[in-house]
């Protein structure tokens, strides 16, 4: 006599995060297609114009979409981990200081607090670290952009002090 094994077959209900992401896809692809939409033709006899790059990704992002509802509504997402809300919270608080900083402290404070808030997310508790190592990163960055390449970046009284 032989015992055979059973196999528990559960089926899983649809992915409503990965379907609101699906959805998502869908809005900006539309957003992108109302937008090349309302471009002017700069030649009529062009195939390719300023309006084709646009509109492929924008059937991109359809694709994407019609894919990810696809595999949302089968369930085939693997099962996520629970989501750390510490880390989330510190992330968008440095973006809310680059915000917030940016016209007031000049581009190289306010992306290094940002980077240093990030790290902090990350699992960097030392801020006194972080931050000046931010700070001098975004001054490198900052004088690369602004004295090299002549972009036009936010600065404040540290890129004063230098330039």
């Amino acid at each position: 006599m032989s015992v055979g094994k059973s196999t528990v077959v559960t089926k899983r209900r649809p992915d409503w995060a990965a379907l609101v992401i699906a959805l998502c896809l869908l809005v900006v692809a539309g957003v992108i297609l109302w937008d090349v939409s309302h471009m002017r033709a700069i030649a009529q006899y062009a195939r390719m114009g300023p309006a084709t790059a646009p509109t492929v990704v924008a059937l991109g992002l359809i694709g994407l979409a019609i894919w990810t509802a696809l595999e949302a509504w089968r369930g085939d997402f693997p099962e996520r981990e629970k989501q750390e809300l510490p880390p989330v919270v510190w992330i968008v608080a440095g973006l809310a200081c680059q915000m917030i900083f940016l016209r007031i402290a000049g581009f190289s404070i306010a992306t290094g607090l940002l980077f240093a808030l990030t790290a902090r997310g990350f699992g960097k508790r030392q801020l006194w670290v972080s931050i000046p190592v931010g700070i001098v990163i975004s001054f490198i960055v900052w004088t690369i952009f602004s004295q090299l390449l002549k972009l036009t970046l936010p600065a404040g009284p540290l890129e004063h002090l230098f330039f």
